[in-house]
């Protein structure tokens, strides 16, 4: 599903932020990356999206190599992705129902079909009955599960999540990662990076471990 071959990213100024990694990750895995702050994680996700290109190496998804896509390429290869970093870059102008509905606006799909995924995903996360409240107006757990409906609506092969539990209490944490392991169970690829060694320990199956931009375990 997932292949890096000899990665390295490095930044303007010499910061080498990954260097010489190599995984692989096969479908329907549940995968944890780990490591320290600064260590390589965020940079190591978005090279799958093609938010970032690796400076030496090969990211293959389904055998595509993502870092030699050209632009217009891209929301093809993203339509499959289910993306939740630490800027939620939610809509505050707009209610949590529209939120979600907005990236499905811009499939393939029609206007029934795409609601009717957008109340899936958010009976899925548990925020049925907060459709019509703004964003500002929920809990910063709840903040988390409206990205991850926004990220799932679309039903990705690969789930994406970067620090998803960094500024929740242990039970909201908890509920996010319970959250993520039933996307899993169903068959989605899922990535989660986080520097949380008690949720590692509780919900990992697999992790790749970072130290200084390299794959220490």
């Amino acid at each position: 599903m997932i292949s890096f071959s000899g990665v390295a990213k490095r930044y303007p100024g010499g910061q080498e932020a990954l260097q010489a990694v190599s995984f692989q990750i096969e479908p329907g895995e549940f995968v944890f990356v780990a490591g320290h702050s600064g260590a390589g994680k965020s940079t190591l996700l978005k090279l799958i999206p093609a938010i970032e290109r690796p400076s030496a190496g090969a990211v293959l998804v389904n055998g595509q190599n993502v870092g030699a896509l050209k632009r217009a390429a891209l929301p093809y290869l993203r339509r499959n992705l289910g993306l939740v970093f630490q800027d939620q870059k939610l809509l505050y102008d707009r209610s949590v129902y529209d939120n979600v509905m907005l990236p499905l606006a811009f499939g393939e799909l029609g206007g029934r079909e795409a609601a009717r995924r957008a109340r899936a995903a958010l009976e899925k996360v548990g925020l049925s009955a907060r459709d019509k409240a703004n964003p500002i107006q929920l809990s910063g757990g709840e903040q988390q599960r409206l990205a991850i409906a926004r990220a799932v609506a679309n039903r990705p092969a690969i789930l994406i999540a970067d620090e998803p539990t960094a500024n929740l209490d242990a039970d909201s944490a908890s509920a996010i990662l319970g959250i993520f392991a039933d996307f899993n169970r169903v068959g989605v690829t899922v990535l989660v990076a986080t520097h949380d060694e008690a949720l590692i320990g509780r919900f990992a199956r697999r992790v790749l471990r970072l130290a200084a931009g390299r794959l220490a375990q």
